[in-house]
Order: structure tokens, then C-alpha cells, then sequence
């Protein structure tokens, strides 16, 4: 592990696998106030990643100043991608974190090309531009003034109660542009939360951020995502986690069922094995192969399960299905301010009542 700068565009034999020849690698760091986590500053060459064609993403544009998540959220959807740096997409996307030091700057100079045409442009949708990283590097407010100044809107997906810091300066921008903020809230059990999102802000501090935001002035939308089968999908969580999202002043909820990819599967079945291994056999049974998806017979059940109780606590609600990305298309085009809270997809197949299932 290397703890100074070195020369850039040389091999490093003593860099972890995958950071060897990467030309921007400035340096990578420990603190003590990080303890176990080693981030590794890098010089990016491009801010804005365009989305594939054939995806099924509302948006065109992301922005991702980070790569791999503190959070530690067991089914984050994102892990795969660290092994594109032939890192894992286990402990290494928790412990080994990408910091692109320079993103603002590059944000800038391709925001004001003569061919960016100011297309709405979408933060954390591959890792969370909040989390406790953010805390040390400050990279976002230049990354909100850049998009700002330039007419550019956009929306963020965060777990990160960090967002707080910034609603001032989001307040601002949302003059000028349209602004969508998203942080997720899938698990309202503390002890469930912090065994399967163990680096997260815990469940209250993220609906205080919600009643900050709303306070600041912007309608709060809350990611109920992902719902877990057996573990945060009964009548009791649902009823409870709806009652704390409308206490909280948000208006309207998205709520989904959880995927596997193949990138995270392996580290959500180890967990699952660790901390419920009761369930194994079942989870095994929803997820066959390479099933990614929760069944469509689940994602009914669980949609005939949630609607009722969204109309009980007198709040909107929309499935991801209805929802792409978590994001609504005609959101990103309107000039009302919105915040969305929430981030990662979630759930697993089953096709009866829990009580019969397995």
C-alpha cells in the first residue's frame, strides 16, 4: 500500500490489483477517523459517464465522484463494479474507496462544451455521493455550483445525512435549476439496519434529514427500497415504516423488491448464511440461478400489500416499476422542487403469504 504520491503513468508493483498501471492514481490514504478504510485519490479524465442505450434509466448522464461505498450495504446493487478494477465486489468495495479529487473541475470544463445541451444529470446512482467519505473530501458543492452555473438540473440519490450540509446551497441552485435529491430508507429495524447497512447513517438521522429538507422547502419523496422477504416485507414493518416516513413531512414513496445481481449475490448469500441462515433454502428457491429480479408473482403481492397502507397514512406511492431508476421521467423536466429519498433496489421472490411460503 503506498502512502505518498508517486510517479504518474509508472507500474506500481506494491498497488493493490487493478491500481497498478492507473495513470491518474495519486496516492492512497488512511486516517485514523476511517479506521479500515483506504481511499485512493485519482485524477479523472472525464466527469460525465453516459448511460448506455439500452438501459432502462430515465436519464441520459451520471456523475460518480466516488467508486466503491463506506455504507456497506450488504445488497447494494453496485458492487460488481469494483471488479472492473479487479478489486472484489465484497469487503474491497466496503474498505477500498476511488476518490476522483479533481471531478469538479473536469465537471466543468465538459458543462460548458458547446454540444452539452444541458440535459438533466443524475449523482449516486452507482455509489453514494454522500457517504462518509464526502465528509473529508467536500467534493460536492463544487460539484452542485458547477452543474448550477452551467443551467444543468439535476438529482441526487443518497443514504448520507451529509445532504444536510449542503441544503442551503441546494436551496439556492433550485432557483435556477430544477433539483431532485434522493436519499434511501429501506430498513426501519435498528437491529436489522445496522447488520445489513452497517456504515450507514442510522434510519432516525435520515428521516431527520427529510424533515430538514422539507423545512428548507422542498416535497420529500422517500425510497422504501429494497423490502426484504421475511425480514422488512410484514404487514407490522410496513404499517411502521410508512407512519415514520409521513411523520417525517415527506409526501410521496417508492417502494421496490430486492435484485441480485450476479456481482452482489455471492456477498448477499454469504451474509444471509452468517446472520439468518434459516432462510437460505428459501431465498435460494426465489433467486434460482441467475435470477436477478424478485418473481412478478412477489412484486404483486407486495404491491397489494404496500397500497392500502400508503392510503392509510394518506401518502403517494409509486412501484420502481412505475418509477424507472427511482426517478420519475417527468420529474427531471419540471421546474418544482423535489427531494427523493432513497437509493438501491430490493426484495426477493416469493409467490404466497410469508406464512405459507417456505
Amino acid at each position: 500500500m503506498r502512502w505518498q504520491g508517486q510517479q504518474l503513468g509508472v507500474a506500481d508493483a506494491a498497488a493493490l490489483p487493478g491500481l497498478e498501471h492507473i495513470d491518474g492514481l495519486v496516492r492512497s490514504v488512511t486516517t485514523p477517523e476511517f479506521a479500515g478504510v483506504t481511499f485512493h485519490e485519482v485524477m479523472a479524465k472525464s466527469a460525465l459517464n453516459h448511460v448506455p442505450g439500452a438501459s432502462k434509466m430515465p436519464f441520459d448522464w451520471t456523475v460518480n465522484p466516488y467508486r466503491g461505498c463506506s455504507h456497506a450495504c450488504v445488497y447494494c446493487f453496485a458492487r460488481g463494479t469494483h471488479e472492473y478494477l479487479d478489486l472484489d465486489g465484497g469487503r474491497d468495495f466496503d474498505t477500498q474507496v476511488i476518490v476522483k479529487v479533481n471531478v469538479a473541475e473536469v465537471l466543468t470544463r465538459e458543462l460548458h462544451r458547446g454540444s452539452w445541451t444541458k440535459q438533466p444529470v443524475m449523482l449516486g446512482t452507482n455509489t453514494d455521493p454522500y457517504q462518509r467519505a464526502e465528509g473529508r473530501y467536500k467534493l460536492m458543492p463544487d460539484i452542485i455550483t458547477a452543474l448550477t452555473d452551467s443551467g444543468t438540473p439535476f438529482s441526487i440519490l443518497t443514504k448520507g445525512t451529509l445532504l444536510r450540509r449542503d441544503l442551503p446551497q441546494l436551496t439556492d441552485a433550485a432557483r435556477e435549476v430544477h433539483v431532485t435529491l434522493a436519499m434511501s430508507i429501506a430498513v426501519f429495524d435498528e437491529q436489522l439496519q445496522k447488520a445489513i447497512e452497517p456504515g450507514t447513517p442510522s434510519t432516525q438521522a435520515r428521516l431527520d434529514t427529510v424533515r430538514a429538507a422539507t423545512e428548507a422547502g422542498f416535497r420529500v419523496t422517500v425510497f422504501l427500497m429494497p423490502i426484504l422477504p421475511h425480514l422488512s416485507d410484514s404487514i407490522a414493518a410496513l404499517d411502521d415504516a410508512l407512519r415514520r416516513i409521513k411523520a417525517a413531512g415527506a409526501t410521496r414513496v417508492v417502494f421496490g423488491a430486492l435484485h441480485l445481481r450476479p456481482g452482489v449475490k455471492p456477498w448477499f448469500m454469504q451474509w444471509l448464511r452468517r446472520e439468518h441462515p434459516d432462510l437460505v433454502s428459501s431465498y435460494l428457491g426465489l433467486y434460482p440461478g441467475a435470477a436477478v429480479e424478485a418473481p412478478k408473482a412477489y412484486r404483486s403481492w407486495l404491491t397489494k400489500r404496500v397500497r392500502p397502507l400508503l392510503r392509510v397514512h394518506g401518502l403517494d406511492g409509486r412501484t420502481e416499476e412505475e418509477t424507472p431508476g427511482g426517478v420519475p421521467v417527468s420529474g427531471l423536466a419540471a421546474r418544482s422542487r423535489v427531494v427523493t429519498t432513497s437509493r438501491g433496489a430490493a426484495a426477493a421472490a416469493v409467490t404466497q403469504e410469508p406464512a405459507t411460503l417456505f
